[in-house]
């Protein structure tokens, strides 16, 4: 575990400090790493790949079938 010695200006403190009673974290370092990880889930979104975008567009543009009633069509009812 790495060890590190930061300064913070008072609106970075003050939103690690919710963070942290948000959370019910015992300290800042765990607030900084619950910031961190979060942030990671939210920029890790992979994009859609531009032939899996071609191919949904293919699909959006085939003749549908009308369904009333998907069980009966579809024989799952018991």
């Amino acid at each position: 575990m790495v060890q590190a010695l930061v300064e913070l200006d008072e609106n970075t403190n003050r939103v690690l400090n919710i963070v942290k009673a948000k959370y019910n974290l015992r300290d800042k370092g765990e607030a900084i790493k619950r910031v961190v990880s979060e942030y990671i889930e939210m920029e890790d979104e992979p994009e859609l790949r531009p032939e899996f975008i071609e191919k949904m567009k293919r699909i959006s543009q085939q003749k549908s079938i009308k369904v009333d009633d998907f069980a009966a069509r579809y024989s799952l009812r018991n």
